[in-house]
């Protein structure tokens, strides 16, 4: 998940930084509407989420919310701004943006909200996910593969239907512990490894690698047959 931070108080933007890339995100930071722009707008743009506060230097940043909204660009947007009050707010959310966040902020609120805003944009829009060989059926919840029909446990279901939303990403374990688990847990615990080895060994055919890689150090990584 790519996330763009579109913010002018330096400390601000270099404590989220160093907070959402600990959470296992990607992120870029610019400090004003011109730059931004230039990131969304841009043939490579591939931003997952945006912060954007109100107060930049060079125009209002919910300038650059209509321009995206007007562009048919539906990546979501949390508004974060030192400006609480509620007709503030309203103004924001009319305006396209998807939550709003007052300064000052902890941490643990916004991180949340982003969880929720990216889970509420990845509902289903389909009912089947097909990658290669792959299919997954997202109302009975059931696998097959070249035809071989896949029995999951829910945890193991849930957590194919993430490697599948998100091919070819690194996936940190604390991303996928938030989206299947979505509760905190001990940094320490192996929960996510064990639970990867059952769906590969389900998954995966005799002679051919694995469709989920284990990235070192990052995460774990889904990949086509």
């Amino acid at each position: 998940m790519k996330i763009l931070i579109v913010e002018d108080d330096q400390g601000i933007s270099s404590f989220l930084v160093k907070g959402l890339r600990s959470e296992g995100y990607q992120t870029m930071a610019v400090g004003d509407v011109a730059s931004a722009k230039l990131v969304v707008t841009g043939p490579d743009a591939e931003i997952d989420l945006v912060l954007l506060d109100l107060g930049l230097p060079d125009a209002a940043g919910s300038t650059l919310l209509s321009l995206m909204r007007e562009r048919g660009d539906t990546t979501p947007v949390i508004v974060l701004t030192a400006r609480g009050e509620v007709s503030d707010k309203v103004a924001g959310l009319n305006a396209g943006a998807n939550d709003y966040v007052a300064k000052p902020f902890a941490f643990e609120e916004l991180l949340a909200r982003i969880r929720a805003t990216l889970r509420t944009v990845d509902q289903p829009s389909t009912t089947e996910l097909v990658h290669g060989d792959l299919r997954f059926d997202l109302l009975s919840k059931m696998a097959t593969r070249n035809g071989r029909r896949i029995e999951l446990a829910q945890r193991e279901w849930a957590l194919l239907e993430l490697f599948l939303r998100h091919p070819g990403q690194v996936l940190s374990r604390t991303q996928i512990l938030s989206a299947v688990w979505d509760y905190s847990f001990d940094p320490g615990s192996n929960v996510v490894d064990v639970y990867v080895g059952y769906l590969r060994r389900k998954l995966d055919e005799p002679g051919s690698p694995s469709l989920i890689q284990t990235v070192r150090g990052a995460g774990y990584r889904f990949v086509e047959s």
